[in-house]
């Protein structure tokens, strides 16, 4: 029995350290596509129509599902603080209340979760596929940088793009609010907008902003890595695809934790 359990214990710890050795090799290798990204994004050439072409497809194509969010959260979310409010006959903080949710944390984090499980998955698949039909070796056999032209133009629209499209979702959220507002306290345009940012510092925007760019970056930057190194075959590409979205939305939520302790270290 002892002799059992030596052996088995010295299966496990292989095991395991084969596991960390793979995690490190992992982080080593993002480490090294981090770096090229740098290095191929401030080297000319500039494919700048293809960042333009990219950023049509994450801006303009994510209009409607990002309306739609951003509409239905300012409602939703100014019927579910009403009725705390009004038990204390507080429901003039309303604007307020809702303005500092929406620009603080809700537009950030929702922009960035929709991002991740439409353009991220659209990313990751679409890199995938191009690795496993052996497009990526086409496009260096014929004398093109398929890295600047495919990973650095996708990072730097959903890098770019995505405070864009924060800014118009917490608008949105905002007229939202204000419709809801509207309807039970018949609270007028000017009135609602004064005190939905009488309490928005302009930390608050430029860390909602901040947090896009952050976002934005990770959310490309992991759909482009683990598509252009994605396996060959078709499960490759479904897993690539799966693994940008989980993998972009957990380091979202920790993203998130990071920066709210720095901004609240500065107010």
């Amino acid at each position: 029995m002892q002799n059992n359990a030596n052996i088995s214990e010295g299966k496990t710890r292989p095991v395991f350290a084969e596991r960390i050795l793979q995690f490190l090799n992992a982080l080593s290798a993002i480490h090294r596509f981090i770096g090229r990204f740098f290095k191929e994004a401030f080297s000319p050439p500039y494919e700048i129509r293809e960042v333009i072409r990219q950023c049509f497809n994450v801006g303009y194509k994510s209009l409607a599902i990002i309306t739609l969010t951003g509409f239905i959260t300012g409602i939703v979310f100014t019927k579910q603080s009403r009725p705390s409010l009004s038990e204390f006959g507080a429901t003039s903080w309303l604007p307020s209340l809702i303005s500092i949710a929406i620009i603080r944390a809700l537009s950030p984090l929702i922009t960035a979760l929709i991002a991740a499980g439409k353009i991220g998955s659209n990313i990751g698949a679409e890199l995938g596929s191009m690795n496993v039909t052996e497009q990526i070796d086409a496009m260096e056999v014929s004398g093109t940088n398929p890295f600047k032209f495919l990973i650095v133009s996708r990072v730097v629209a959903t890098t770019c793009m995505l405070p864009v499209l924060m800014v118009y979702a917490a608008f949105v959220g905002l007229m939202g609010a204000f419709l809801n507002v509207h309807q039970n306290e018949l609270t007028s345009f000017t009135t609602f907008i004064h005190d939905a940012f009488v309490r928005i510092s302009f930390l608050d925007i430029f860390a909602s902003v901040a947090k896009s760019i952050v976002y934005g970056f990770t959310i490309g930057i992991i759909g482009c890595y683990l598509g252009y190194n994605a396996s060959r075959g078709t499960v490759g590409v479904g897993k690539a695809a799966n693994s940008t979205v989980v993998i972009s939305m957990f380091l979202i939520f920790i993203e998130e934790m990071i920066i709210v302790q720095i901004v609240n270290l500065l107010r």
